[in-house]
């Protein structure tokens, strides 16, 4: 062994060593904030490949698979599936050999980290499975790092066997758990709602139909024939996705977690700074797994060029939001911009003043009277940026503008920066936190579930409304709106309420897929504005790219290397 690394038994004599060898194990939760980079600490192209983004530069993993242009040789498909089982073979070793520490350390301690170990191991599990589908579990087992390429001839679980195991572990786990952290350095410590709450979304996908009686899958099987992922639908799996997360409502909120809001006299600005501000404050009380990190690379990517403007305002704003993301986004009077009573206007101008602005400006009228989302998600032409310190910076995003192509290098490629997340201080500080888990989710998961489970049921209208409460919109079943009449029209809007209050987090890359409805979100023409135009021609509708999408895109292919190695290992189809 090299002088400066201990060996495994060394590491098992004390605390200190031990410990650190626990927080080698939580250094593989993704810091999803730097997308940029695709597989760097576990980041994903969630953003940049779903129908709600794209980046600009062409090294960015996420463009390549928006062409269709990865396979199974795509160094980042493998990065997943190597890094997370390295999680997972950490914590089961953690698991298997705290109990050989003897100094300076209690049975209760040793108690919960081996709970904090076992949860991170089902998460990372939980994480594999949304990306490959149904994957090989280990258990309890550690293979020698040396084992003969005879002892690693492993088959797929299926489907129901990675949900069982993930979710029964999740409960022994949070069994052992805190309810929260005991101080601010352990903050970001596995706690039993981060247990719960991830047992919650494996179920929620278990019951989607990318899972539960996909026939496009029917040939997915082991060698020996057995099936991986079921072909008959089990609405029951609805009701237990449901009922987890009602469990977790129900020991959980208020107490531990509520919807974070922001008083202010007028109701449009208090909306607006609730749901910025519930990304912006670290560890706010709708947080409930998150993870501290550096996140300039995202700030970068939100901050617009800025030319002529001080250096903390300018970025790049290379991550761009595409048409059908702020198509998605309601209007102030809570309709969508497809309901001719909406008030939603295609062409002209305006003197409009955004809820973070000192007052009017001309802006394009399709973004006049939208809902407070929509002004905390987009930067769009002849809106004023977050961060004032230095002055007021005016964002100008057509051709040769100070944040349009044809400036620099650096651009936004649809003409609509994101904003979420972007900061009122200076870009180059970082230092905040990577939601990964928050209580929206929680409610939008709820009921998403339980419309499928038990339609009607008095619940979805009371929590989808939470959410458009804090967002400042009318809610459903009052006057002002009436609320969707069956389950379908349920369904529609549940999936446009997660698409609006979710975006930009992760979310819709896995929600379009579990729904199985990817080839027609993500593939086809991706809309932006003309970028290449002067104003008024920038307004105009144009397509930045045509993406591919396809049903082996449902799934990552499992690295060809192990293929060939494991011969019990199928791949998935397509690839």
């Amino acid at each position: 062994m090299p002088d400066d690394r201990l060996t495994l038994e060394e590491t098992f004599k004390s605390r200190a060593t031990a410990e650190k060898f626990l927080a080698s194990a939580y250094a593989f939760i993704p810091r999803e904030h730097t997308q940029r980079f695709v597989g760097n600490y576990n980041s994903g192209p969630w953003t940049g490949a779903s129908d709600e983004a794209e980046y600009l530069w062409g090294f960015v993993e996420s463009n390549q698979m928006n062409i269709g242009s990865w396979d199974v040789s795509s160094g980042f498909t493998k990065a997943f599936w190597r890094d997370f089982y390295k999680g997972i073979r950490i914590a089961t070793f953690f698991i298997s050999n705290i109990d050989n520490v003897t100094v300076d350390i209690s049975a209760a301690q040793k108690t919960q980290y081996k709970a904090e170990a076992r949860a991170l191991r089902a998460i990372y599990y939980y994480y594999l499975m949304r990306i490959y589908g149904p994957v090989v579990l280990l258990g309890d087992e550690v293979i020698p790092v040396d084992a003969p390429l005879s002892d690693i001839q492993l088959p797929r679980s299926s489907v129901d066997e990675c949900v069982d195991f993930i979710t029964t572990q999740l409960d022994q786990a949070a069994a052992d758990l805190p309810v929260s952290s005991s101080n601010d350095a352990n903050i970001a410590r596995i706690t039993k709602p981060v247990a719960l709450a991830i047992k919650a979304q494996t179920l929620l996908f278990a019951a989607s139909p990318l899972f539960n009686g996909n026939p496009d899958l029917a040939n997915l099987k082991n060698k020996d024939g057995k099936q991986l992922v079921p072909q008959t639908p089990d609405a029951s799996k609805w009701q237990r996705a449901a009922t987890a997360y009602k469990e977790f409502i129900n020991q959980f909120v208020p107490n531990v977690f509520d919807l974070y809001k922001v008083s202010n006299a007028n109701p449009f600005t208090a909306a607006y700074l609730s749901c910025r501000d519930a990304i912006l404050v670290d560890w706010n009380k709708e947080t409930i797994f998150g993870r501290p990190d550096d996140d300039n690379a995202r700030n970068y990517e939100v901050t617009p060029y800025h030319n002529g403007y001080a250096s903390e305002v300018r970025g790049s704003g290379g991550l761009g939001a595409t048409q059908r993301q702020v198509d998605a986004f309601f209007m102030a009077n809570g309709k969508p911009i497809t309901d001719p009573t909406s008030g939603y206007q295609t062409s002209g101008t305006s003197q409009f003043q955004a809820p973070d602005d000192n007052g009017p400006r001309e802006v394009f009228n399709e973004w006049v009277n939208r809902e407070p989302r929509f002004y905390v998600n987009i930067t769009y032409d002849n809106r004023t940026f977050l961060n004032k310190n230095s002055g007021e910076a005016i964002t100008r995003l057509y051709f040769k503008a100070n944040s349009g192509k044809g400036t620099s290098n650096d651009y936004c490629p649809t003409g609509y920066v994101v904003r979420k997340g972007a900061q009122t201080r200076d870009w180059h500080q970082g230092n905040s936190v990577v939601i990964l888990v928050r209580l929206a989710n929680i409610y939008l998961d709820y009921v998403e579930a339980l419309n499928e489970a038990n339609p009607g049921d008095a619940d979805i209208l009371l929590y989808l409304n939470k959410i458009r409460e804090r967002a400042g919109i009318p809610q459903y079943g009052t006057p002002e709106l009436a609320a969707p009449a069956g389950q379908a029209a349920m369904r529609t809007a549940i999936r446009q309420e997660r698409q609006v209050e979710l975006c930009f987090e992760n979310t819709r890359y896995f929600d379009t897929r579990r729904w199985k409805i990817a080839e027609q979100t993500d593939g086809g023409p991706a809309m932006g504005l003309d970028i290449d135009a002067t104003l008024p021609g920038f307004y105009n509708k144009k397509a930045f790219e045509t993406r591919v999408f396809n049903k082996r895109h449902y799934f990552f292919p499992i690295p060809e290397e192990d293929v060939n190695n494991d011969a019990q290992l199928v791949q998935n189809p397509g690839w």
